[in-house]
């Protein structure tokens, strides 16, 4: 049986640390893990005029995380916070390419900010900057190594995620200064903190729609390899 090919998104930048030009980047264990879970990696370079193209190539997209924030804007409301920082270009592209993904019942995953987007492409809204909101005992913004875990989540049972994991909690890395605020159309919660923050989003209705706020390509928790079978599986029931 034909691997299924999952489309994986890059950040992009103009910094001259890695090249004199305009540079497209990913860490390794993006595609690794989808490699790990029976599928093939395909990175998509930001080009607007080609998302018909790639969604016609993929089987499954993962709109991944970065150093970056949806520009507030989007969903309805003004920058509130000095530590808001965008990347207008590669949000468009995400943006569209995600929304098109929903449209034809694509297998999509968010990490991280990708969870963000999945869920202001739905009509939702973002915390713009936890500690201004939250007053918890949990820093969101680990300051030990991203490849080490931060805290527990909290699994709801009933959903997607707790049926792939197969567990009440998990211990997960955190590299993020928002979460989900107001939840998009037809989303729900699927896990959280203690402090409240949403952690998991899903569409109970979808093949699989789904959003993390954790990096589970670093395979911390020996759960972490769970949510990418199960979006490669995924993609193979639904490949063209």
């Amino acid at each position: 049986m034909k691997s299924p090919v999952i489309g994986i998104t890059l950040d992009a930048e103009n910094n001259k640390n890695y090249s004199k030009f305009p540079w497209y980047a990913s860490r390794r264990n993006y595609s690794d893990s989808v490699v790990l879970a029976g599928g093939i990696p395909l990175f998509l370079p930001h080009n607007l005029n080609m998302i018909e193209e790639f969604i016609e190539i993929v089987d499954g997209i993962i709109i991944t995380g970065g150093d970056f924030d949806v520009d507030p804007k989007i969903y309805g409301e003004k920058i509130n916070s000095d530590k808001v920082s965008t990347k207008n270009d590669r949000t468009e592209f995400e943006f569209e390419i995600l929304k098109k993904a929903i449209k034809f019942s694509i297998p999509v995953l968010g990490i991280c900010g990708g969870q963000q987007l999945l869920n202001v492409v739905l009509g939702g809204t973002l915390i713009q900057h936890i500690p201004d909101v939250i007053k918890g005992k949990i820093n969101h913004e680990q300051t030990n190594p991203r490849d080490e875990p931060s805290h527990q989540v909290n699994i709801i049972k009933n959903t997607k995620l707790h049926k792939i994991i197969n567990a009440d909690n998990m211990f997960v890395n955190s590299a993020h200064h928002q979460a989900v605020k107001k939840l998009g159309k037809n989303l729900i919660v699927n896990c959280s903190t203690e402090d409240g923050v949403i952690e998991g989003i899903e569409n109970p209705n979808a093949e699989f729609c789904l959003g993390v706020q954790w990096h589970p390509e670093f395979l911390i928790d020996k759960k972490d390899i769970e949510i990418f079978k199960s979006l490669i599986e995924s993609s193979r029931k639904l490949e063209k």
